[in-house]
């Protein structure tokens, strides 16, 4: 039984690595195309059809899923939530969600690499305007590591009550699944930006979930089993 045991946590760090590999991969493919090809007539296709239904409160939808990455909207949303997690006495786990935070400059020494520019109003409809680079999204990379690890958490706490997991959980999976949409439809990221922000995320997101677990006894492999 213990061989048994020990053969899947194996084989679950086995897969992990390979996933790991993956990820490197297609981010490191995909900011090759980037780099290299510097025609954007895929990425105004893709743009186009993202923003093919417009209205005013789609307007208001998207800017408010985007909020939550501006200064104010990600101390509010960060501060509020290590906050609670002290007062419920989790030091470690509001800890790891400040460091969270730590992606924010591996997000600016990439994007001064590429220096990439943003859409603009001669290609497609430009909501809201930014002056920093393009690739990767920086708010699909922050959304994907902090709001990720942040549906770990609640999920793993299973004596908290069924209701403010959901919510919690529930709110932080639709954030992710729609930032790349928002960033898109506002104007302010080429398709490929959201999806290199979307695996760069991944990638800071396991680092973070298996540093997090090394200091956990017993709750390394059930950890790697959620995130895979």
């Amino acid at each position: 039984m213990k061989k048994r045991i020990i053969a899947l946590f194996r084989r679950d760090e086995r897969l992990l690595l390979h996933i790991i590999t993956a990820i490197i991969v297609g981010f490191a493919a995909l900011s090759i195309l980037v780099f290299v090809f510097t025609s954007q007539g895929f990425d105004v296709r893709m743009s186009t059809r993202v923003q093919r239904y417009q209205s005013e409160w789609l307007d208001q939808l998207m800017w408010i899923i985007s909020w939550f990455a501006t200064i104010p909207g990600g101390l509010i949303t960060v501060g509020t939530s290590c906050l609670t997690f002290l007062i419920l006495r989790k030091r470690r786990e509001a800890l790891f969600l400040v460091m969270s935070l730590g992606a924010i400059p591996i997000i600016s020494l990439i994007k001064r690499l590429f220096d990439r520019t943003r859409p603009t109003a001669d290609l497609v409809r430009v909501i809201r305007e930014f002056q920093n680079a393009s690739f990767p999204s920086g708010h699909v990379t922050f959304y994907v590591v902090f709001f990720g690890f942040l549906a770990l958490l609640v999920y793993r706490n299973k004596h908290w009550p069924v209701w403010v997991r959901r919510l919690v959980g529930g709110l932080s999976i639709f954030l992710i699944i729609t930032i790349p949409f928002s960033r898109m439809y506002l104007g302010a990221h080429w398709f490929t930006d959201v999806v290199g922000g979307f695996l760069l995320g991944l990638l800071l997101l396991i680092g973070l979930v298996s540093w997090y677990s090394r200091g956990k006894k017993g709750a390394r492999p059930q950890v790697q089993g959620k995130v895979e």
